[in-house]
């Protein structure tokens, strides 16, 4: 029998947590080993339920989102941390996402990508709703190229074909399984790719890749 994904929720509306433990049951792959409506102590508690996804909303009593993942930076992640919230400002975004978050859903988009955002972070991989996603892309979009501290004629040159077409298909939003079924290669493959990619670009997250590629007009489209 395969091992469930071990899920820790934790939002201030009940109403919400039940309808999420109730859609989150239905998935066999899935298994519901708590739920907070704090944010107070929410590390410790995770911790002890030994989840392995902890899906959070940002605004919560008494201790919030940020905070709680500023707790988990300090004292060391154990577990994967997918930010649920109704915010999509950029701001809000930005700060999860440099506090160690690897994914983002907005509460709207909650119902068609939650089991893949959920899936996708098991995987070692980052998932972000489109809006997110765009709302990132509009940040860095036309500003100056900054130094990345790399030589980036060096690290072009470096790229191999086969890297250039798993960057192209990151950038539009493949996961790892599909890249892996687009180029008839193993998602071990395409992970091994991918950090590669990151190494060279001197890049610690997807999105990172995807605005190296942007900043420097990679991409095809």
């Amino acid at each position: 029998m395969t091992e469930k994904i071990r899920i820790y929720l934790a939002d201030d509306h009940q109403v919400l947590i039940d309808g999420l433990i109730a859609v989150l049951t239905t998935n066999k792959s899935f298994e519901v080993v708590g739920f907070s409506l704090t944010g107070e102590n929410l590390y410790d508690k995770v911790t002890a339920k030994n989840a392995d996804i902890l899906i959070m909303d940002i605004n919560m009593p008494e201790k919030d989102g940020i905070e709680v993942l500023k707790e988990f930076n300090e004292k060391g992640y154990t577990c994967q941390v997918i930010v649920f919230s109704s915010y999509d400002d950029i701001k809000f975004i930005k700060e999860v996402l440099q506090l160690g978050a690897k994914g983002y859903l907005t509460k709207q988009s909650a119902g068609e990508h939650l089991v893949e955002a959920i899936t996708t972070v098991y995987n070692g991989e980052e998932f972000y709703s489109k809006t997110v996603r765009e709302k990132i892309f509009k940040s860095f979009a036309g500003r100056e190229k900054e130094n990345d501290g790399i030589d980036v004629e060096e690290v072009l040159q470096s790229i191999t074909e086969r890297e250039m077409e798993i960057l192209e298909l990151i950038s539009l939003e493949y996961s790892g399984k599909e890249i892996s079924d687009a180029l008839f290669i193993s998602t071990n493959t395409v992970e091994t790719h991918r950090k590669n990619l990151m190494k060279k670009l001197n890049v610690k997250t997807t999105i990172g890749l995807i605005k190296f590629a942007y900043k420097y007009n990679l991409l095809k489209n």
